[in-house]
């Protein structure tokens, strides 16, 4: 038997939208539940970026600093900073040092904020856009490099996919006929059910979108 050879299995936003009302147990023939789906679905991705690390969604980004410049404002898009490091040099010179996170607590209780050498610490408000301090006020010019969970994309026009990996499409359109379901005039007894098999399907998920390097322990001196 011959196979496709093909991995390009996805759907766009109507044909998502059409097998979750199939699963609440109707047909959609209108144009507002259409519009009423995606709605619901851009709600739906709003969830998930509350979930936790999408690892998708993490990207690298470089911002170059002046000297002198400790606050920086981040794209809109920013969730939040995962790790990040200042960079210095370029080509075979180029150095990156490692920066480590403070909480508002510790940046609050610096003592001397205008504390000029080489950023070592950064501190995220997370404001709409959000803004990083970075500590001590940079000497010299560099690169604040930085890997950030970024949002997942709006659902847009109906004809495009989403910004979603494949292997994500069942708990999507999972999720989708449970958000329905709620809002869909008998549909009240599949609430339960659909709930269920959208936590099945996104806990199956997550657990496949992680990071697979090795963990060491280390015990503190």
């Amino acid at each position: 038997m011959t196979t496709s050879g093909t991995v390009a299995f996805n759907l766009d936003v109507v044909t998502i939208a059409e097998e979750a009302f199939e699963r609440v147990g109707k047909e959609m023939r209108s144009g507002y539940e259409l519009k009423t789906a995606r709605r619901s679905l851009d709600l739906l991705m709003k969830e998930w970026a509350n979930q936790g690390i999408n690892f998708w969604t993490i990207e690298e980004t470089t911002i170059a600093v002046d000297a002198g410049t400790s606050e920086l404002t981040l794209a809109s898009d920013t969730i939040d900073i995962l790790d990040a490091s200042w960079r210095t040099g370029s080509g075979m010179g180029q150095n990156d040092r490692i920066m480590t996170r403070m909480s508002v607590t510790e940046w609050a209780q610096t003592a001397n904020k205008n504390q000029t050498s080489t950023p070592s610490r950064f501190w995220v408000n997370r404001t709409v856009p959000p803004v990083v301090t970075i500590w001590p006020i940079p000497s010299q010019a560099g690169i604040f490099v930085y890997w950030k969970m970024r949002l997942i994309e709006d659902v847009g026009n109906s004809s495009r996919t989403m910004d979603v990996p494949s292997r994500f499409l069942p708990a999507m359109v999972a999720g989708l006929a449970y958000y329905l379901a709620q809002k869909t005039p008998g549909a009240e007894a599949k609430i339960s059910f659909l709930q269920q098999e959208y936590e099945r399907q996104f806990r199956l998920a997550a657990e496949e979108d992680r990071d697979r390097s090795s963990l060491f322990l280390v015990p503190g001196c």
